[in-house]
């Protein structure tokens, strides 16, 4: 069944992952992380590669960009590892596929959706050496979106009020789209690059740089109906790429930069390292976004989390109630949610190994 490859805590996704690799007979390339998780175990982001160090099509499959998000990932990658038939697949075409177990896996340890710096990974591929993205509206609805005492009547009107001349759409780009200025807000990209991100970069140039075509699929939770993988078009704005990778996944795929994604437009984007660390490397990837609860109550849980992490005096009930909260928006502990989770995620790793088979 889909639900014994997914886990209660990161010690245990961990586990599970390496127990897979060392069933399919596969070396683990491990990353320690700096910190501990919240049970005082190791954190390290996990790497396995199944394929020839000199295949020409290399596949990447990440989980954990945003922590709590990693139980979903994890679950897929474990799958996809017990899956002799795609392993053999993949194999027969030339394809080698790179597994990247936890990119953050502070936040999965600990239930955050941020690094440890309190970084979103997402928008922290920046070259920080000039000016960064500005975002006005976050600025004017940052004491809203994490005020001082929650929760916050008052609070909540501002947001509704600011919906109410704008747009829904407005407001969740407001918030989501990434700011620099607010480090204990919400979404934050972050003023230097993160652990996650030079690590991940250093993986990037150790496997990618041998590749011919590259091809991503990043696994994330959080967005559109629940149980739903949403293909979200993962690169810069690059038409060429967008219809290769609807040639790949089908027409479906969604784009931030045409308006046709759940997602707001974002800046920072972590799938802009795959280009600038394998820059000989024809570069195809999606994020697949599996919806889980509606967006208003997953913001509910982040804004949450973001004031109890500003308030770490706070404890008890309330802490508690706040962190299970985050993690049941991300992840849906049921069965039949896992077994679709599972059989897209097949599906989607299947139809990158066909794509990226082509010369």
């Amino acid at each position: 069944m889909s639900a014994a490859f997914f886990a209660q805590r990161y010690a245990e996704a961990r586990a599970g992952f390496l127990a897979a690799a060392q069933a399919a007979g596969l070396a683990v390339q491990s990353h320690p992380h700096p910190l501990s998780g919240q049970d005082g175990e190791e954190l390290a982001l996990d790497v396995v590669r199944d394929g020839p160090a000199d295949a020409p099509a290399l596949l990447l499959v990440s989980s954990a960009c945003h922590g709590v998000e990693g139980f979903c990932g994890s679950g897929v990658q474990r799958a996809l590892l017990a899956d002799a038939a795609f392993r053999q697949h993949a194999h027969a075409a030339g394809v080698a596929v790179l597994y990247l177990h936890a990119l953050n896996p502070w936040g999965f340890s600990w239930w955050r959706r941020t690094t440890h710096e309190n970084v979103d990974l997402n928008r922290n591929f920046h070259d920080f050496s000039v000016p960064l993205p500005a975002n006005p509206a976050y600025d004017e609805l940052a004491t809203a979106i994490v005020p001082d005492e929650w929760p916050s009547p008052a609070a909540e009107a501002r947001l509704q009020a600011y919906a109410a001349r704008h747009g829904e759409k407005a407001l969740q780009a407001a918030i989501s789209s990434g700011q620099h200025t607010r480090p204990q807000g919400l979404f934050f990209g972050g003023t230097a690059a993160t652990w996650s991100q030079q690590t991940l970069r250093r993986v990037l140039q150790a496997h990618g740089q041998q590749a011919q075509r590259l091809g991503w699929i990043d696994l994330h939770t959080g967005l559109g109906p629940s149980g739903h993988g949403e293909k979200i078009f993962a690169s810069r704005d690059d038409a060429a790429a967008l219809a290769r990778a609807r040639a790949w996944w089908g027409a479906d795929v969604t784009s931030i930069y045409d308006g046709s994604s759940t997602s707001a437009k974002l800046t920072g984007l972590m799938w802009l390292a795959a280009e600038q660390a394998c820059p000989q490397a024809r570069y195809t990837g999606i994020a697949l976004e599996y919806g889980t609860v509606p967006w208003d109550e997953v913001m509910l849980a982040l804004r949450a989390d973001q004031w109890l992490a500003n308030h770490p005096d706070v404890q008890g009930p309330q802490r508690q109630a706040i962190k299970q909260q985050l993690r049941d928006v991300f992840y849906t502990d049921t069965d039949a949610w896992k077994a679709q989770i599972v059989a897209q995620g097949l599906t989607a790793a299947r139809q990158a190994v066909v794509g990226l088979a082509r010369a």
